[in-house]
Parts: structure tokens; C-alpha cells; sequence
């Protein structure tokens, strides 16, 4: 009879799809720990299954629209930080494209977004990134900006989309079908994908600000308006990617602290 850690090591060197022949193996193998162990696993393997099915929810609006062609979701990434550009990203996944775990950028972890980027840039048939910066954000506003970060991301692809899926926005003077989603980045998996692309992006370009500016803590928060980001605000002034346009309501409560 093998052992128990033994049994333990074949669960874990098993793929969830064998899961079933190692069950009718030990199921009557009575020892506290073999129970133990299947019962793990079976939850694991309920685990893997729930995560199918909301995947598959997530793609109601491409089964939907795919008889139309080619489909992209397009997410912005960086509408509300003090500092640093607005970052949109295009992402053109094949038809039936499982990526498993993949979510609204805003409610997975860093990790998990580093991870998921890497499992969309393999699969995607085309990926498009735009950016606009700080200026161009005081010169034309941020949805403006943000609208043309998201023009240049859908021309910064390889092939060419017929429906755009959108987050929640219509984007203007573009050509192709749109279907703006609310909550588009939670409920479609194309728009989820582009979303992670779009805040790895920044978040990456963030890590190099910091690297020239490190006396405003971009890596911790971004360019987002937290209190250390405030402190360094006061102590060195606005810096160079900083949007002046974000920081008229800081100046107002400076003016009316002195």
C-alpha cells in the first residue's frame, strides 16, 4: 500500500483532468489523510469549474458579435492619476480564446496582472497600445486624451478589427463598429484583457519615472493622489509628467492653507 505523502505527490504531479482516475483509485482507501486529499481536491477541481463558467459569461458579447468578423476590446488605463499619461490598450483575442483568471485589471493583483499580460500577449492575434501624455491631457482634457490614446491603440494594430467592444465609451471619429459596454472591463473578456494591457503598460512606465524621479514614490502609487504623493507635492513641487490641469484643486488647498 503506498504511503500517503506518495499518494499527496501523485494529486500534485496530476493534471485536474486526472484527478478522476486517481478519485476512483483511493476512494476506498479509508485513511484520514487519503480523505483528506481527495476531498482538496475535489474542491479544487469545483474551483476550476466555477472559473470556467463565469469565463465563459465574460464572453456573451463576443459569442454575440462574432458572426461580424474580427472583434477587440479597447480599455484606457490611468484617467485619474496626478501624474503620468493616460494608456490605452487594443487587444484582439481568437475566437473561443480561454485565458482563465482573466478579470478587470482593478481587481486582480499586480502579480496576477504581470502574469495575465504575458498569457495575452502569447494568444492575442493582435495587441495595439496608445498613449497621451501629461501635456497633451492639459491641452484637450482627459477624455479627450484618453479618446486618443484609445484612436492610436486600435491603429497600433496588425490586423484590422470589425467591432470594437468598448468599456462604457463610444470613442469618436473612428470607423469601425462600436458596442460600448458598461462595466465592459468586468463583463467582456476581450475588454478585461485590454484593460490589463493598458494598466501593465503604465504601471511599467511608472516603475521607470520613479527610477529618474525617485523622490515621488511613482512606484507605490502610480502618479494616484495618496497622501505620501501629496507629502512629496508639497516638498518638491510639481514634476515635469506631472498634469497641471490635475493639480488646480492642490494648489487651491495650498493657497488656502497659507
Amino acid at each position: 500500500m503506498k504511503t500517503i505523502r506518495e499518494i499527496r505527490e501523485e494529486f500534485e504531479k496530476a493534471s485536474v483532468e486526472d484527478y478522476g482516475e486517481l478519485y476512483a483509485r483511493y476512494q476506498g482507501d479509508q485513511r484520514k489523510g487519503v480523505v483528506q486529499l481527495i476531498a482538496k481536491h475535489r474542491k479544487i477541481e469545483e474551483k476550476l469549474e466555477q472559473e470556467k463558467k463565469r469565463i465563459y459569461r465574460m464572453q456573451e458579447f463576443e459569442r454575440k458579435y462574432s458572426h461580424k468578423g474580427l472583434l477587440c476590446g479597447v480599455d484606457e488605463a490611468g484617467r485619474g492619476p496626478l501624474a503620468g499619461p493616460v494608456a490605452a490598450g487594443a487587444v484582439i483575442l481568437p475566437p473561443d480564446c480561454q485565458i482563465l483568471y482573466l478579470n478587470d485589471s482593478k481587481k486582480l493583483s499586480p502579480q496576477k496582472r504581470e502574469e495575465l499580460y504575458s498569457v495575452i500577449m502569447e494568444k492575442a492575434v493582435a495587441v495595439g497600445i496608445g498613449w497621451a501624455g501629461p501635456e497633451r491631457i492639459d491641452e484637450i482634457n482627459i477624455l479627450q486624451a484618453s479618446y486618443e490614446a484609445m484612436r492610436q491603440a486600435v491603429e497600433n494594430l496588425q490586423v484590422k478589427p470589425q467591432v470594437l467592444l468598448n468599456d462604457a465609451v463610444t470613442i469618436p471619429h473612428i470607423e469601425i463598429e462600436q458596442v460600448p459596454i458598461v462595466h465592459g472591463d468586468a463583463r467582456s473578456l476581450s475588454i478585461a484583457a485590454a484593460s490589463v494591457v493598458a494598466k501593465v503598460s503604465r504601471d511599467r512606465l511608472m516603475l521607470e519615472y520613479d527610477k529618474e524621479m525617485p523622490q515621488y514614490g511613482f512606484a507605490s502609487h502610480k502618479g494616484y493622489g495618496s497622501a505620501a504623493h501629496y507629502e512629496a507635492l508639497r516638498k518638491y513641487g510639481p514634476s515635469p509628467i506631472h498634469r497641471k490641469s490635475f493639480l488646480r484643486k492642490f494648489d487651491h488647498m495650498q493657497a488656502g492653507n497659507e
